[in-house]
Protein backbone atom coordinates (compact mmCIF):
# COMPACT_ATOMS: atom_id res chain seq x y z
CA UNK A 1 0.00 0.00 0.00
CA UNK A 2 1.76 3.31 -0.83
CA UNK A 3 2.07 6.30 2.11
CA UNK A 4 -0.58 8.35 -0.43
CA UNK A 5 -2.97 5.81 0.64
CA UNK A 6 -2.53 5.90 3.97
CA UNK A 7 -0.97 8.84 5.52
CA UNK A 8 -3.37 12.01 6.04
CA UNK A 9 -3.60 14.36 2.73
CA UNK A 10 -3.01 17.70 4.58
CA UNK A 11 0.10 15.92 6.19
CA UNK A 12 0.82 14.68 2.89
CA UNK A 13 0.56 18.15 1.08
CA UNK A 14 3.31 19.91 3.71
CA UNK A 15 5.79 16.69 3.06
CA UNK A 16 5.23 17.00 -0.97
CA UNK A 17 5.89 21.03 -0.16
CA UNK A 18 8.88 20.25 2.02
CA UNK A 19 10.28 18.26 -0.76
CA UNK A 20 9.60 20.86 -3.80
CA UNK A 21 11.50 23.72 -1.52
CA UNK A 22 14.85 21.13 -1.04
CA UNK A 23 14.86 20.82 -5.05
CA UNK A 24 14.63 24.46 -4.99
CA UNK A 25 17.63 24.77 -2.91
CA UNK A 26 19.44 21.99 -4.72
CA UNK A 27 18.52 24.47 -8.08
CA UNK A 28 20.05 27.28 -6.56
CA UNK A 29 23.11 26.03 -4.62
CA UNK A 30 23.49 22.88 -5.43
CA UNK A 31 23.87 22.78 -9.50
CA UNK A 32 20.76 20.53 -10.34
CA UNK A 33 20.17 20.94 -13.75
CA UNK A 34 16.31 22.00 -13.80
CA UNK A 35 15.82 19.33 -16.63
CA UNK A 36 16.70 16.79 -13.82
CA UNK A 37 14.46 18.26 -11.24
CA UNK A 38 11.64 16.05 -11.96
CA UNK A 39 13.60 13.01 -12.26
CA UNK A 40 15.09 13.88 -8.74
CA UNK A 41 11.96 14.95 -7.42
CA UNK A 42 10.36 11.39 -8.53
CA UNK A 43 13.44 9.37 -6.98
CA UNK A 44 13.01 11.43 -3.47
CA UNK A 45 8.97 10.23 -3.99
CA UNK A 46 10.10 6.57 -4.70
CA UNK A 47 11.56 6.44 -0.99
CA UNK A 48 8.47 6.88 0.39
CA UNK A 49 5.60 5.39 -2.43
CA UNK A 50 4.63 8.53 -3.08
CA UNK A 51 2.21 8.69 -5.74
CA UNK A 52 -0.13 12.46 -5.30
CA UNK A 53 1.79 14.79 -5.80
CA UNK A 54 0.41 17.74 -7.76
CA UNK A 55 2.78 20.13 -9.25
CA UNK A 56 2.78 23.69 -8.06
CA UNK A 57 1.31 26.01 -10.97
CA UNK A 58 4.81 28.48 -10.33
CA UNK A 59 8.03 27.64 -11.12
CA UNK A 60 10.45 26.39 -8.60
CA UNK A 61 13.34 27.46 -10.03
CA UNK A 62 12.07 30.64 -9.96
CA UNK A 63 11.03 31.18 -6.15
CA UNK A 64 12.20 33.45 -4.06
CA UNK A 65 15.86 33.52 -2.35
CA UNK A 66 16.55 31.12 0.38
CA UNK A 67 16.19 32.56 3.76
CA UNK A 68 19.01 29.88 4.85
CA UNK A 69 21.32 31.37 3.35
CA UNK A 70 23.93 33.86 5.30
CA UNK A 71 24.32 37.07 3.87
CA UNK A 72 27.37 37.89 4.86
CA UNK A 73 29.13 34.90 4.28
CA UNK A 74 27.36 33.74 1.38
CA UNK A 75 27.10 30.34 2.80
CA UNK A 76 23.97 28.47 2.42
CA UNK A 77 22.42 26.31 4.93
CA UNK A 78 20.13 23.65 4.36
CA UNK A 79 19.42 22.72 7.97
CA UNK A 80 16.20 24.62 8.18
CA UNK A 81 14.88 22.85 5.07
CA UNK A 82 16.23 19.42 6.36
CA UNK A 83 14.18 19.96 9.78
CA UNK A 84 10.91 21.02 8.41
CA UNK A 85 11.26 17.94 6.03
CA UNK A 86 12.22 15.67 8.87
CA UNK A 87 9.32 16.82 10.86
CA UNK A 88 6.11 16.84 8.23
CA UNK A 89 7.55 13.54 7.18
CA UNK A 90 7.68 12.24 10.99
CA UNK A 91 4.48 13.85 11.63
CA UNK A 92 3.21 12.46 7.73
CA UNK A 93 4.34 8.52 9.13
CA UNK A 94 6.89 8.18 6.18
CA UNK A 95 9.59 7.17 9.11
CA UNK A 96 10.07 7.36 12.77
CA UNK A 97 12.17 10.37 14.44
CA UNK A 98 15.54 8.42 14.86
CA UNK A 99 15.61 7.53 11.27
CA UNK A 100 15.47 11.46 10.38
CA UNK A 101 19.45 11.82 9.97
CA UNK A 102 19.63 8.20 7.51
CA UNK A 103 16.44 10.01 5.44
CA UNK A 104 18.23 13.11 5.73
CA UNK A 105 21.32 12.11 4.20
CA UNK A 106 19.76 9.89 1.32
CA UNK A 107 18.12 12.85 0.15
CA UNK A 108 20.99 15.48 0.36
CA UNK A 109 22.89 12.39 -1.25
CA UNK A 110 20.21 12.76 -4.24
CA UNK A 111 20.27 16.55 -4.65
CA UNK A 112 23.85 16.88 -4.72
CA UNK A 113 25.95 16.38 -7.66
CA UNK A 114 27.82 13.62 -8.89
CA UNK A 115 31.32 12.76 -7.91
CA UNK A 116 32.63 13.55 -11.59
CA UNK A 117 30.48 16.70 -11.98
CA UNK A 118 31.81 18.18 -8.52
CA UNK A 119 35.64 17.50 -9.85
CA UNK A 120 34.62 19.39 -13.17
CA UNK A 121 32.85 22.15 -11.57
CA UNK A 122 36.21 22.40 -9.17
CA UNK A 123 38.65 22.20 -12.22
CA UNK A 124 36.69 25.15 -14.52
CA UNK A 125 37.01 26.97 -10.68
CA UNK A 126 40.19 26.60 -10.83
CA UNK A 127 41.29 27.16 -14.20
CA UNK A 128 39.65 30.75 -14.17
CA UNK A 129 40.07 32.17 -10.67
CA UNK A 130 42.98 29.59 -9.04
CA UNK A 131 43.19 27.53 -6.47
CA UNK A 132 42.25 29.28 -3.56
CA UNK A 133 39.14 30.34 -5.36
CA UNK A 134 38.13 26.70 -6.03
CA UNK A 135 38.34 25.81 -2.30
CA UNK A 136 36.27 27.70 -1.49
CA UNK A 137 33.83 27.26 -3.71
CA UNK A 138 34.01 23.77 -3.27
CA UNK A 139 33.81 24.42 0.95
CA UNK A 140 30.50 26.43 0.00
CA UNK A 141 29.49 23.47 -1.82
CA UNK A 142 29.86 20.77 1.31
CA UNK A 143 28.13 23.52 3.42
CA UNK A 144 25.27 23.58 0.73
CA UNK A 145 25.09 19.56 0.59
CA UNK A 146 25.26 19.16 4.38
CA UNK A 147 28.15 17.09 4.91
CA UNK A 148 30.19 19.87 6.54
CA UNK A 149 27.58 20.51 9.37
CA UNK A 150 28.64 24.50 9.82
CA UNK A 151 26.09 25.50 11.02
CA UNK A 152 26.41 22.92 13.90
CA UNK A 153 29.94 24.13 13.98
CA UNK A 154 28.91 27.95 14.23
CA UNK A 155 27.56 27.09 18.33
CA UNK A 156 30.90 25.57 19.62
CA UNK A 157 32.03 28.07 22.09
CA UNK A 158 35.56 29.28 20.76
CA UNK A 159 38.28 31.90 22.80
CA UNK A 160 41.42 33.33 22.43
CA UNK A 161 43.66 32.46 25.96
CA UNK A 162 47.02 32.85 26.63
CA UNK A 163 47.91 33.37 23.40
CA UNK A 164 46.13 29.67 22.43
CA UNK A 165 42.84 28.69 20.65
CA UNK A 166 40.71 27.12 22.92
CA UNK A 167 36.94 25.55 21.28
CA UNK A 168 34.40 22.96 22.85
CA UNK A 169 33.24 20.87 19.93
CA UNK A 170 30.05 19.90 20.86
CA UNK A 171 29.78 17.51 18.00
CA UNK A 172 33.17 15.36 18.57
CA UNK A 173 32.94 12.00 20.57
CA UNK A 174 35.59 11.81 23.25
CA UNK A 175 38.31 9.25 23.19
CA UNK A 176 40.59 9.44 26.22
CA UNK A 177 43.45 7.34 24.55
CA UNK A 178 44.44 6.21 21.08
CA UNK A 179 42.95 2.47 21.47
CA UNK A 180 39.62 4.06 21.56
CA UNK A 181 39.98 6.44 18.81
CA UNK A 182 40.84 4.24 16.48
CA UNK A 183 38.29 1.63 17.63
CA UNK A 184 35.65 4.74 16.81
CA UNK A 185 37.59 4.88 13.14
CA UNK A 186 37.64 1.09 12.76
CA UNK A 187 35.49 -0.41 9.80
CA UNK A 188 33.78 -3.69 10.40
CA UNK A 189 33.79 -6.03 7.49
CA UNK A 190 36.90 -4.67 5.00
CA UNK A 191 34.87 -2.41 3.47
CA UNK A 192 36.16 0.37 3.07
CA UNK A 193 39.19 -0.76 4.46
CA UNK A 194 39.04 2.58 6.87
CA UNK A 195 36.65 5.30 7.63
CA UNK A 196 38.69 7.60 5.37
CA UNK A 197 39.45 5.70 2.37
CA UNK A 198 38.13 6.58 -1.09
CA UNK A 199 35.97 4.57 -1.08
CA UNK A 200 33.68 6.27 1.76
CA UNK A 201 32.52 8.37 -1.17
CA UNK A 202 28.53 8.35 -1.18
CA UNK A 203 28.95 4.99 1.29
CA UNK A 204 25.56 4.47 2.29
CA UNK A 205 26.22 2.00 5.39
CA UNK A 206 28.23 4.72 7.16
CA UNK A 207 26.16 8.17 5.86
CA UNK A 208 28.74 9.18 3.31
CA UNK A 209 26.12 9.63 0.53
CA UNK A 210 26.96 13.67 0.78
CA UNK A 211 30.84 13.04 0.65
CA UNK A 212 32.23 14.58 -2.33
CA UNK A 213 36.29 14.62 -2.62
CA UNK A 214 38.57 16.49 -5.07
CA UNK A 215 41.65 14.79 -7.02
CA UNK A 216 45.46 16.06 -5.47
CA UNK A 217 48.62 14.80 -6.71
CA UNK A 218 51.21 14.65 -4.40
CA UNK A 219 54.61 13.82 -5.67
CA UNK A 220 53.56 12.85 -8.45
CA UNK A 221 50.83 10.26 -6.53
CA UNK A 222 47.36 10.61 -6.56
CA UNK A 223 46.05 11.64 -3.44
CA UNK A 224 42.49 13.43 -2.37
CA UNK A 225 40.92 16.21 -0.64
CA UNK A 226 37.87 16.31 1.43
CA UNK A 227 36.64 18.70 3.78
CA UNK A 228 35.70 17.82 7.40
CA UNK A 229 32.16 17.69 8.45
CA UNK A 230 32.76 18.71 12.08
CA UNK A 231 35.74 20.51 11.55
CA UNK A 232 37.45 21.85 13.97
CA UNK A 233 38.61 25.25 12.43
CA UNK A 234 37.59 27.32 9.03
CA UNK A 235 37.88 24.96 6.14
CA UNK A 236 39.00 22.03 7.85
CA UNK A 237 39.87 19.05 5.87
CA UNK A 238 42.17 16.20 5.41
CA UNK A 239 44.42 15.14 2.16
CA UNK A 240 44.28 11.46 2.15
CA UNK A 241 46.71 8.87 0.08
CA UNK A 242 43.97 6.90 -2.77
CA UNK A 243 46.38 3.63 -1.55
CA UNK A 244 45.28 2.59 1.78
CA UNK A 245 48.85 2.63 3.18
CA UNK A 246 50.23 3.39 6.85
CA UNK A 247 50.88 6.74 8.07
CA UNK A 248 54.73 7.74 8.04
CA UNK A 249 56.82 10.91 8.11
CA UNK A 250 60.08 10.88 5.88
CA UNK A 251 61.93 13.02 3.50
CA UNK A 252 59.14 12.65 0.67
CA UNK A 253 56.26 14.42 3.16
CA UNK A 254 58.11 17.42 3.33
CA UNK A 255 57.78 17.49 -0.84
CA UNK A 256 53.97 16.55 -0.32
CA UNK A 257 52.91 19.57 1.93
CA UNK A 258 55.16 22.10 -0.13
CA UNK A 259 53.42 20.45 -3.44
CA UNK A 260 49.79 20.79 -1.52
CA UNK A 261 50.52 25.04 -0.05
CA UNK A 262 51.90 25.67 -4.18
CA UNK A 263 48.62 24.69 -5.53
CA UNK A 264 46.39 26.08 -2.27
CA UNK A 265 48.60 29.12 -1.14
CA UNK A 266 46.16 30.17 1.49
CA UNK A 267 46.05 26.99 3.82
CA UNK A 268 48.65 24.83 5.50
CA UNK A 269 48.93 21.23 5.61
CA UNK A 270 50.92 19.44 7.66
CA UNK A 271 51.07 15.54 9.64
CA UNK A 272 50.82 13.70 12.73
CA UNK A 273 53.93 12.53 14.59
CA UNK A 274 52.26 8.48 12.64
CA UNK A 275 53.09 7.39 16.25
CA UNK A 276 50.27 5.72 18.87
CA UNK A 277 48.94 7.67 21.57
CA UNK A 278 50.80 11.37 20.32
CA UNK A 279 47.56 12.43 17.97
CA UNK A 280 46.61 10.67 14.49
CA UNK A 281 43.48 8.55 15.23
CA UNK A 282 43.81 6.65 11.91
CA UNK A 283 47.08 5.72 11.64
CA UNK A 284 45.91 2.81 9.24
CA UNK A 285 45.86 4.97 6.14
CA UNK A 286 48.48 8.12 5.33
CA UNK A 287 46.52 11.34 5.74
CA UNK A 288 47.89 14.94 6.20
CA UNK A 289 45.32 17.87 8.00
CA UNK A 290 44.94 21.34 6.69
CA UNK A 291 42.92 24.53 6.38
CA UNK A 292 41.58 27.77 5.58
CA UNK A 293 42.90 28.83 9.08
CA UNK A 294 46.64 30.06 10.40
CA UNK A 295 47.03 28.23 13.80
CA UNK A 296 48.20 30.18 16.67
CA UNK A 297 52.06 28.33 16.80
CA UNK A 298 52.11 29.28 12.78
CA UNK A 299 52.19 33.21 14.18
CA UNK A 300 54.56 32.21 16.91
CA UNK A 301 57.46 34.92 17.65
CA UNK A 302 61.04 33.73 17.27
CA UNK A 303 63.38 32.88 20.43
CA UNK A 304 66.25 32.19 18.16
CA UNK A 305 67.79 31.93 14.67
CA UNK A 306 70.32 29.63 13.02
CA UNK A 307 72.07 29.65 10.04
CA UNK A 308 72.91 26.53 8.08
CA UNK A 309 75.94 25.39 6.51
CA UNK A 310 75.41 25.09 2.96
CA UNK A 311 72.34 26.38 2.41
CA UNK A 312 72.62 30.05 2.65
CA UNK A 313 68.62 30.74 1.72
CA UNK A 314 67.45 28.69 4.82
CA UNK A 315 66.71 30.01 8.05
CA UNK A 316 66.00 27.74 11.52
CA UNK A 317 64.42 29.44 14.09
CA UNK A 318 63.69 28.22 17.80
CA UNK A 319 60.00 28.86 18.71
CA UNK A 320 58.73 30.74 21.22
CA UNK A 321 56.19 28.22 22.09
CA UNK A 322 54.80 25.60 24.90
CA UNK A 323 56.11 22.84 23.02
CA UNK A 324 58.92 21.98 21.06
CA UNK A 325 59.13 23.65 17.54
CA UNK A 326 61.41 24.80 14.91
CA UNK A 327 60.79 26.30 11.85
CA UNK A 328 62.82 26.28 8.88
CA UNK A 329 62.55 29.09 6.78
CA UNK A 330 63.51 29.82 2.96
CA UNK A 331 62.11 30.59 -0.48
CA UNK A 332 64.02 27.18 -2.11
CA UNK A 333 62.03 24.24 -2.04
CA UNK A 334 64.95 22.34 -1.89
CA UNK A 335 66.37 23.69 1.01
CA UNK A 336 63.01 23.06 3.04
CA UNK A 337 63.14 19.55 2.29
CA UNK A 338 66.81 18.98 3.28
CA UNK A 339 67.02 20.98 6.25
CA UNK A 340 63.85 19.61 7.10
CA UNK A 341 64.77 16.12 6.56
CA UNK A 342 67.81 16.70 8.69
CA UNK A 343 66.69 17.86 11.58
CA UNK A 344 64.05 14.99 11.29
CA UNK A 345 66.54 12.40 11.09
CA UNK A 346 68.85 13.79 13.77
CA UNK A 347 65.25 14.33 16.30
CA UNK A 348 64.40 10.07 15.57
CA UNK A 349 68.30 8.88 16.81
CA UNK A 350 68.04 11.30 19.81
CA UNK A 351 68.53 10.00 23.67
CA UNK A 352 68.60 12.37 26.61
CA UNK A 353 68.06 9.90 29.53
CA UNK A 354 68.08 12.73 32.06
CA UNK A 355 65.22 14.28 30.32
CA UNK A 356 63.28 10.99 29.83
CA UNK A 357 63.79 11.03 26.30
CA UNK A 358 64.65 7.39 24.29
CA UNK A 359 64.59 7.76 20.74
CA UNK A 360 63.69 3.57 20.72
CA UNK A 361 61.83 1.58 23.33
CA UNK A 362 62.97 -1.54 25.16
CA UNK A 363 61.65 -3.94 22.17
CA UNK A 364 63.40 -1.77 19.62
CA UNK A 365 60.71 0.36 18.44
CA UNK A 366 60.62 3.77 17.33
CA UNK A 367 59.73 6.34 20.03
CA UNK A 368 60.50 9.88 18.46
CA UNK A 369 59.63 11.42 15.48
CA UNK A 370 58.33 15.14 13.84
CA UNK A 371 54.89 16.44 13.26
CA UNK A 372 55.51 18.79 10.14
CA UNK A 373 53.49 21.66 8.65
CA UNK A 374 53.92 24.22 5.95
CA UNK A 375 52.63 27.36 4.89
CA UNK A 376 53.73 29.84 2.34
CA UNK A 377 54.01 33.75 3.71
CA UNK A 378 55.66 37.00 2.71
CA UNK A 379 58.84 34.81 3.64
CA UNK A 380 58.89 31.80 1.39
CA UNK A 381 57.92 29.04 2.28
CA UNK A 382 57.86 27.76 6.17
CA UNK A 383 58.02 24.69 7.50
CA UNK A 384 57.12 24.17 11.15
CA UNK A 385 58.85 20.63 13.06
CA UNK A 386 56.93 19.90 15.78
CA UNK A 387 59.43 16.98 18.50
CA UNK A 388 57.25 14.49 19.83
CA UNK A 389 57.71 11.35 21.96
CA UNK A 390 55.66 8.87 22.81
CA UNK A 391 57.45 6.80 25.59
CA UNK A 392 55.39 6.17 28.54
CA UNK A 393 56.77 5.50 32.46
CA UNK A 394 55.40 3.94 35.30
CA UNK A 395 54.83 7.35 36.52
CA UNK A 396 52.83 8.18 33.06
CA UNK A 397 51.40 4.68 31.38
CA UNK A 398 49.52 7.33 29.25
CA UNK A 399 52.70 8.84 28.16
CA UNK A 400 55.11 11.25 29.91
CA UNK A 401 55.10 13.58 26.87
CA UNK A 402 51.14 13.59 27.36
CA UNK A 403 48.66 16.01 29.09
CA UNK A 404 49.58 14.61 32.97
CA UNK A 405 46.69 13.34 35.19
CA UNK A 406 46.02 16.42 36.65
CA UNK A 407 44.76 17.71 33.68
CA UNK A 408 42.87 14.97 32.49
CA UNK A 409 39.51 16.78 33.79
CA UNK A 410 39.93 19.12 31.10
CA UNK A 411 41.63 17.28 28.46
CA UNK A 412 43.13 13.38 28.63
CA UNK A 413 42.57 12.91 24.75
CA UNK A 414 45.93 12.63 23.52
CA UNK A 415 47.66 15.65 21.63
CA UNK A 416 47.63 15.89 17.97
CA UNK A 417 48.79 18.11 15.49
CA UNK A 418 45.96 20.30 15.58
CA UNK A 419 46.59 20.93 19.20
CA UNK A 420 49.72 20.97 19.23
CA UNK A 421 49.98 24.00 17.01
CA UNK A 422 47.74 25.97 19.55
CA UNK A 423 44.01 25.09 18.32
CA UNK A 424 42.62 23.03 21.50
CA UNK A 425 39.44 20.99 20.98
CA UNK A 426 37.87 20.01 24.23
CA UNK A 427 35.22 17.79 25.11
CA UNK A 428 31.69 18.70 25.12
CA UNK A 429 30.65 17.58 28.63
CA UNK A 430 32.82 20.80 29.61
CA UNK A 431 29.26 22.65 28.86
CA UNK A 432 27.11 21.63 31.93
CA UNK A 433 30.88 20.53 34.26
CA UNK A 434 32.13 24.10 33.87
CA UNK A 435 28.44 25.81 34.61
CA UNK A 436 28.34 23.52 37.76
CA UNK A 437 31.44 25.65 38.82
CA UNK A 438 30.40 28.49 37.38
CA UNK A 439 26.95 28.55 39.63
CA UNK A 440 28.79 27.21 42.42
CA UNK A 441 31.63 30.15 42.48
CA UNK A 442 28.68 32.63 41.85
CA UNK A 443 27.00 31.17 45.05
CA UNK A 444 29.49 30.93 47.37
CA UNK A 445 29.74 27.44 47.77
CA UNK A 446 31.87 24.96 48.10
CA UNK A 447 32.62 22.89 45.38
CA UNK A 448 29.99 20.23 44.30
CA UNK A 449 30.58 17.01 44.49
CA UNK A 450 29.78 15.82 41.00
CA UNK A 451 32.57 18.31 40.14
CA UNK A 452 35.20 16.65 42.36
CA UNK A 453 37.58 16.03 40.12
CA UNK A 454 38.15 19.75 39.05
CA UNK A 455 39.93 20.67 42.10
CA UNK A 456 43.24 21.87 40.61
CA UNK A 457 41.25 23.96 38.75
CA UNK A 458 38.57 25.26 41.73
CA UNK A 459 41.87 26.26 43.51
CA UNK A 460 43.14 28.47 40.93
CA UNK A 461 39.89 29.93 39.91
CA UNK A 462 39.01 30.60 43.94
CA UNK A 463 42.49 32.19 44.02
CA UNK A 464 41.97 34.45 41.12
CA UNK A 465 38.53 35.41 41.98
CA UNK A 466 39.27 36.12 45.37
CA UNK A 467 35.35 36.20 46.71
CA UNK A 468 34.16 38.17 43.60
CA UNK A 469 30.87 36.46 42.93
CA UNK A 470 30.03 38.87 39.68
CA UNK A 471 28.76 36.11 36.93
CA UNK A 472 30.79 38.26 33.91
CA UNK A 473 34.29 37.83 35.89
CA UNK A 474 33.42 34.37 36.75
CA UNK A 475 32.93 33.41 33.42
CA UNK A 476 36.28 35.22 32.04
CA UNK A 477 38.17 33.69 35.06
CA UNK A 478 36.95 30.47 33.53
CA UNK A 479 38.06 30.93 30.01
CA UNK A 480 41.40 32.33 31.19
CA UNK A 481 41.65 29.11 33.53
CA UNK A 482 41.10 27.39 30.34
CA UNK A 483 43.95 28.49 28.46
CA UNK A 484 46.13 28.42 31.24
CA UNK A 485 45.44 24.72 31.55
CA UNK A 486 46.14 24.33 27.73
CA UNK A 487 49.34 26.03 28.04
CA UNK A 488 50.20 23.47 30.61
CA UNK A 489 49.52 20.31 28.43
CA UNK A 490 51.56 21.87 25.69
CA UNK A 491 54.38 22.14 28.38
CA UNK A 492 53.67 18.56 29.26
CA UNK A 493 54.09 17.64 25.42
CA UNK A 494 57.70 19.40 25.09
CA UNK A 495 60.49 17.11 24.78
CA UNK A 496 62.92 19.78 25.78
CA UNK A 497 61.60 21.93 29.19
CA UNK A 498 63.81 24.69 28.08
CA UNK A 499 64.33 26.71 24.89
CA UNK A 500 68.24 25.77 26.03
CA UNK A 501 67.94 22.06 25.31
CA UNK A 502 66.55 23.18 21.90
CA UNK A 503 69.37 25.48 21.18
CA UNK A 504 71.72 23.24 22.14
CA UNK A 505 70.36 20.11 19.73
CA UNK A 506 70.55 22.29 16.87
CA UNK A 507 74.26 23.30 17.32
CA UNK A 508 74.88 19.51 17.99
CA UNK A 509 73.88 19.38 13.93
CA UNK A 510 76.52 22.21 13.13
CA UNK A 511 73.67 25.05 13.04
CA UNK A 512 75.13 28.50 13.79
CA UNK A 513 73.19 30.86 16.01
CA UNK A 514 72.14 34.37 14.38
Amino acid sequence: MTATATADSVALAKVYASIDALVAFAERNLGLDERDADWTRNNIFALFGLDSYDAPVASIASSPADETADAESAYAYPDALIADFRAVATEAGLFDPDEGPVYADIIMGLLSGTPSSIEDSFEEEEGTDGGMEAMHWFYRYCVANNYVKKAVLDKNPRFDSHGLVVTINLAKPEFKNMKKAAAGNAVAGGYPKCTICHENEGFAVRNKRTLRTIPVTLGGEPWFWQFSPYGYFHQHGICVNMEHTPMHVDRDTFGHLLDFVDRFPGYFLGCNAALPRIGGSVLAHDHYQGGGELLPMHKAATWAAFAVPGYPDATVEILDWPGTAVRVVSKNRDSIIEVSDKIRLAWQQYDDAAANIASHDADGSRQSAVSPSAIITDRGYEMSLIFRNNAVSEEFPEGIFHAHPEFWPIKQEPVGLIEAQGLFILPGRLIGQLGVIEDALAAGEPLPASVSGFSLEWDELSAALNGNRDRDAIHAAVQDELGSVCERILGNTAVFKTKEQTRTFLKDLGFIES
